[in-house]
């Protein structure tokens, strides 16, 4: 009794991403809720849009991510190549690796992600990774070369 099986496959050109989790509008997540309750301030309500403060905040929460091989943040070794904020709290961002055969191609993307979906007032974000422009030491800032010996 042996029976061969066939398994049937199918070819297709693409593949539809599943849907992404969203943040609901009625849910108001605040870095330290408590400093601003001792303070007895509102905290305001930043906007989104180009230069934006929610822009500067995922700017800076995207500063606190380090490139394993390189002591040197990923915004300023110019990985980050654009960040659009709408003025819903969709974010989306543009980046690149320094190659495509970078340890960490994959999770680094990810974490990026979730660094801007930490940021409040951020509904939901969208990283996008490039190769075109390629990555190169001209990107980086004056910063990132000072600290690696560039300049």
């Amino acid at each position: 009794m042996n029976e061969e099986r066939k398994i049937e496959t199918e070819e297709v050109a693409a593949v539809a991403p599943p849907p992404r989790a969203r943040v609901p509008d009625s849910v108001q997540r605040k870095r330290d809720y408590l400093a601003g309750f001792l303070a007895g301030e509102a905290p305001e309500e930043s906007n989104g849009g180009p230069g934006s403060d929610r822009q500067a905040d995922i700017v800076e929460a995207l500063k606190s991510i380090y490139d394993p091989e390189i002591p040197v943040d990923i915004y300023e070794l110019g990985l980050i190549y654009d960040v659009e904020v709408s003025e819903d709290g969709d974010a989306v961002i543009t980046m690149t690796l320094t190659t495509p055969h970078c340890p960490v191609a994959e999770s680094l993307p990810q974490e990026v992600e979730l660094r801007a979906l930490s940021v409040p007032g951020i509904r939901d974000a969208v990283v996008n990774l490039v190769w075109d422009p390629p990555w190169d030491p001209s990107k980086m800032s004056d910063e990132a070369r000072l600290e690696l010996g560039m300049l």
